[in-house]
């Protein structure tokens, strides 16, 4: 489904490597979950899968499709993307999830684009909402919002970056459902996270980044002691209880 092929990204063309041969793939229906420190480079990697950044070299394929040969619209209908940081306006709630259509219409929307959003606000618990301006909502709320107008682009592949940084307990449980609930309908995601505990809990493959460069990739059993060190430069106790893994922090010597 998502195929990246040794990709190498400069933001310039004498400028040092941010991205050096970086190969990894997603299958349909998987939750993919790239891991590393900040400054590892799982921001440009996302820009670089959206087409802002442009690779010095390799190949990126959603659906077999090459982003060298698809247009800014057919890739905006592959891809959706959901940013740590999200920018409020004066646009209701309605609105700005009706901007995730675009990419399917011209100027003017039609009903079948304001239908789509309308059930995208009930699956999100949104619909209460649809006529406020997203200037007025609490960070959460502005969160789900993003990810409502995300999922309107009827996407293949989602991109989350840090996505549960402004949620509560609560709407932490909620995305993590939302998560699988969009796996099951055969949407792939990758999702950039720090807590190592939740990545865990949520991902099907796990992808390490440090200093630009892939460290490890692979299934639940790559989420090792030996890969969490070499990546976060922490030690750390990887447990299983009843078939569930658990991370526990190492502190003077103890784990916690």
């Amino acid at each position: 489904m998502l195929n990246v092929n040794r990709l190498n990204v400069s933001y310039s063309k004498k400028g040092r490597r941010i991205l050096s041969d970086v190969s990894f793939s997603l299958e349909k229906g998987e939750i993919g979950v790239l891991l590393g420190p900040n400054g590892a480079g799982k921001s440009t990697l996302f820009q670089t899968l959206l087409g802002t950044l442009k690779p010095v070299s390799g190949e990126i394929l959603v659906d077999g499709r090459s982003l060298k040969d698809c247009g800014r619209r057919e890739w905006a209908q592959k891809l959706a993307y959901v940013p740590q940081r999200i920018a409020t306006s004066g646009l209701s709630v309605f609105e700005t999830v009706l901007l995730g259509r675009m990419p399917y219409f011209g100027l003017i929307p039609g009903k079948e684009e304001s239908d789509r959003t309308n059930a995208v606000l009930e699956e999100l618990g949104l619909a209460e909402f649809k006529d406020v301006r997203t200037d007025c909502l609490s960070g959460g709320e502005l969160q789900k919002v993003a990810i409502a107008t995300a999922l309107n682009q009827n996407p293949s592949l989602l991109l989350f970056d840090e996505p549960t940084s402004n949620l509560d307990v609560s709407n932490c449980a909620l995305f993590a459902n939302l998560c699988k609930t969009l796996s099951e309908k055969g949407i792939s995601i990758l999702i950039a996270m720090h807590d190592l505990n939740m990545a865990l809990d949520l991902g099907d493959r796990f992808f390490f980044l440090k200093n630009g460069r892939l460290l490890a990739s692979g299934d639940s059993n790559s989420f090792n002691e030996e890969n969490v060190r070499d990546t976060f430069g922490v030690d750390v106790t990887v447990s299983s209880s009843e078939g569930d893994k658990h991370i526990h922090f190492h502190h003077n010597g103890e784990h916690k």
